[in-house]
């Protein structure tokens, strides 16, 4: 690959690199080496695919795109049931109080127990991924992604208020 494309590559990759860690997180329930691993595998086929990106789409809506199909295709193949546990010193270092911590966790873990589609809708709206660029990634229209978005955020209020994780 050229220098300019490395160069492209390296910008990609140091602006997005948080966010697509994050979406791994939330679709393996806080399993941060498997979140870890699994962004590591999305910048390769990003680095991969990036001479073929037309820019029909912004490259963030894109990198996302990846980065979601790569952790369904996981989740498809291995088959494996999510795990609830999480790290939290990994997610929020700078969260500085027990609830904190205990009200983050129990998010993620009712976040775990969403479906596929329901996981990466809820992560990119905690990412501030604007509607427009999350109903493109999930390939849906805004007005059906804030009917979904609604449902999910009951779905997960319901879960943590009675305590079902």
């Amino acid at each position: 690959m050229n220098q300019k494309a490395s160069h492209s590559f390296t910008e990609i990759y140091e602006t997005h690199k948080q966010r697509v860690y994050r979406l791994c997180l939330g679709y393996m329930s806080g399993d941060i080496d498997l979140a870890k691993d699994l962004s590591q595998e999305v910048f390769i086929k990003v680095w991969e695919a990036l001479s073929t990106f037309r820019g029909d789409a912004r490259i963030s809506t894109w990198v996302y795109r990846i980065a979601a199909n790569t952790c369904l295709m996981y989740i498809r193949k291995a088959k494996t049931e999510v795990k609830s546990s999480l790290e939290l010193e990994s997610i929020n270092a700078d969260a500085d109080t027990k609830e904190n911590e205990s009200d983050i966790r129990k998010l993620y873990r009712a976040i775990g127990k969403l479906s596929e589609a329901e996981r990466i809708i809820i992560t990119f709206v905690l990412e501030e991924m604007p509607y427009s660029e999350i109903s493109q990634v999930v390939g849906i229209t805004e007005n059906n992604l804030r009917v979904r978005i609604h449902r999910i955020k009951s779905k997960l209020s319901d879960l943590i208020k009675n305590d079902r994780l």
